[in-house]
């Protein structure tokens, strides 16, 4: 009866793991694979002749007589809708009061929507947002804009149980019986590929471009190299105080209240909100040590340092421990020292434990967010030079993901350039998972003298 129970729990527990695997695999499905799909968009999409005008004046790159063909071709298109308006208006113009103040406001609305769809009319102009000196540069934003050009969006309070519906209403009705209204038979779907001749696009410069205007236009190549060296430099701060601490911890310290104590401040100091360890750093790297009179990759990577310590302090503590006490007693018994026992035999037999902490802490840093708004991150800026770490912020993926989905002022006209953020920094901390456990495993080969 007893084997039978036993065997009960044994498959209880077994269908309990299985489904506990599922349900973590669906979950991070259902999370990971939106993330791929739309951060992909910043990539690969379908990019206007607007697209290509911006490639051309900010980064210099395209053929010139090509691209003015291709912009003359698309005008030719354009200007069909610009002859009925300007004819529209002139006839307002003549027209008694009445009908100009009717209708006035209305040209001047879908004026303003085509603008924002084909960019403003004197290509030459410039203006000074660079949003309003181009087109839309994405066949779905063109799609977007040309259902907001057919399509006034009005609300219907008309029902007293419910909340406002919303309500889409032709914008030719206003325009009914006028001769603008064939227009709209110009601005369909069909028609407006003629007007913006969108081209299967693959932007890989998205990873090294600048961003201008807002991360409207350009890439994110500030952020990526803002969170390289916030990375760098936390590691260059955190390891080796981590290790020191480490092989003081496992080799020196005797066994006793304050070692016990050590141990328990170190989880302790694991387990602090990341928040916290942010006013920290501005209090004290900032403030009172001034390592920089204000934000700063120095007094960022600082505090990322702190923050990872813990972790890297462990890990290897636990790999030192695990190294076989008989290469201890062997290497000490041929005439060793204990530093030279430590330095040539313990540290090179827990390298795989060691990098494997040392990698994932790199993992937490790059993705942390709250150390570094107090003390080294902003929200726009140009790539830093090395030099410039000790005294400048910068931008770093974590934060600028924050703050494009929080405080942009056009959250949605730019959800590629925030998806396209969480997939690149996904992705380098899947790399460097990948990096430690194919560094621990060629490590351990070696060490084992495996080829």
């Amino acid at each position: 009866m007893k084997t039978k129970n036993r065997y009960l729990i044994n498959k209880s527990f077994s269908t309990i793991s299985i489904m506990s695997i599922i349900l973590m695999v669906i979950a991070l499905s259902v999370i990971i694979i939106p993330i791929i799909y739309n951060g992909l968009s910043a990539f690969v999409f379908y990019g206007t002749v607007e697209f290509r005008r911006v490639e051309y004046d900010i980064f210099a790159r395209g053929d010139k007589i090509a691209l003015d063909a291709e912009i003359a071709k698309t005008n030719k298109f354009r200007d069909k809708v610009y002859s009925y308006i300007d004819n529209f208006e002139k006839e307002i113009n003549s027209s008694p009061p009445a009908i100009k103040y009717k209708y006035k406001p209305e040209v001047d609305a879908l004026k303003s929507s085509l603008m924002y769809l084909f960019g403003p009319r004197n290509k030459s102009k410039k203006t000074l947002l660079l949003r309003n000196t181009y087109g839309q540069t994405r066949w779905s934003h063109c799609l977007k804009a040309l259902k907001e050009i057919n399509y006034l969006e009005t609300w219907d309070y008309s029902n007293p149980n419910k909340m406002g519906e919303k309500v889409l209403s032709p914008r030719r009705t206003l325009f009914k019986g006028t001769s603008l209204e064939p227009v709209f038979d110009i601005l369909t779907e069909n028609n407006l590929k003629d007007m913006m001749h969108p081209k299967l696009t693959f932007y890989w410069r998205f990873l090294t471009d600048t961003s201008h205007d807002a991360y409207f236009f350009g890439g994110i190549w500030a952020a990526i190299l803002g969170t390289i060296y916030l990375t760098i430099g936390a590691m260059i701060f955190a390891v080796p105080v981590g290790i020191i601490s480490a092989i003081y911890l496992s080799e020196y310290a005797d066994e006793g209240f304050v070692l016990n104590l050590i141990r328990s401040c170190i989880n302790t100091l694991a387990g602090v909100p990341s928040i916290v360890f942010g006013l920290f750093g501005l209090a004290f790297f900032i403030n009172t040590l001034e390592l920089s009179k204000s934000k700063s990759v120095l007094a960022g990577s600082a505090t990322l340092a702190l923050l990872i310590l813990p972790t890297i302090i462990r890990a290897a503590e636990e790999a030192i421990k695990s190294v076989a006490h008989t290469y201890k007693e062997a290497s000490i018994g041929l005439g060793a020292s204990k530093w030279h026992t430590i330095i040539k035999i313990i540290i090179p037999t827990a390298l795989p434990g060691i990098l494997t902490g040392i990698v994932l802490s790199m993992g937490r840093a790059a993705g942390e967010t709250a150390p570094i708004i107090f003390t080294a991150a902003v929200s726009v800026g140009k790539p830093l030079k090395l030099l410039d770490t000790l005294t400048q912020p910068t931008q770093a993926l974590s934060w600028n993901i924050y703050n494009l989905c929080t405080e942009h002022e056009s959250v949605e006209k730019i959800r590629h350039v925030q998806y396209g953020m969480v997939l690149v920094l996904l992705s380098i901390v899947l790399i460097l998972n990948a990096t430690a456990i194919i560094t621990r495993a060629r490590i351990s080969k070696k060490l084992k003298g495996q080829k």
